[in-house]
């Protein structure tokens, strides 16, 4: 759960990066925290952690981001990194079709796993290759618009759009915060009696992420 001040102001959110290797995952990473980039890939193992503050509006956003592998090897990890998230940038690369198809089971597990809790952010990346676009950003757009997604495109090498899709993020994060903060404070708080059947559902649905 996110922490705030009392007027609502000062947020801390967890964020992960999830997508197929090379898809430029901690590349958007680098040149957002520390406006660099590396044209030599190096494969993250496992995961690798960076923060940054971001200013929304009158908002303070302090953004804990973890970039996973994207490696096969490595999927099993996922839920390590992504449980208690608050928002998922799912990247794929617009010039490879198969990325953007293994988007969508990600989108499926983080739904499954994390239901509304977090927010998310479909990222096409490597935008400075459009000669070799496999897809499009009307078919990337209409996904992300069936599935309650954000998209937006990007590219690490050029510096375009990553500062926008983070702020973009940001800025729904701090919306859902406040949200279930209002949603909190006017509840009556009354207590319920859960039956042994629908404690056993809950704890079903909640071993994926265990």
């Amino acid at each position: 759960m996110p922490d705030a001040t009392a007027e609502q102001k000062q947020f801390k959110f967890k964020v992960v990066l999830l997508g197929e290797g090379c898809v430029g995952k901690s590349s958007l990473v680098l040149r957002f925290v520390e406006n660099k980039f590396s044209s030599r890939h190096l494969s993250t193992i496992q995961a690798s952690f960076q923060s940054k503050t971001v200013h929304i509006d009158d908002c303070k956003a302090e953004l804990h981001i973890w970039d996973t592998a994207g490696q096969e090897k490595y999927h099993a990890l996922g839920p390590i990194y992504y449980r208690g998230s608050n928002g998922v940038l799912l990247v794929f690369d617009i010039t490879d079709r198969r990325s953007f198809e293994k988007v969508k089971n990600w989108v499926l597990e983080i739904k499954t796993c994390l239901g509304k809790t977090a927010e998310i952010l479909i990222v096409g990346n490597k935008i400075d290759l459009e000669d070799e676009r496999q897809v499009s950003r009307q078919d990337a757009e209409v996904y992300a618009e069936t599935e309650g997604a954000l998209y937006m495109e990007t590219s690490a090498q050029e510096n375009m759009g990553i500062s926008d899709a983070f702020e973009a993020l940001t800025s729904k994060m701090i919306d859902h915060a406040r949200t279930n903060t209002t949603e909190t404070s006017t509840s009556n708080r009354s207590i319920r009696l859960i039956d042994g059947e629908e404690e056993g559902r809950r704890s079903r649905s909640k071993k994926c992420c265990r």
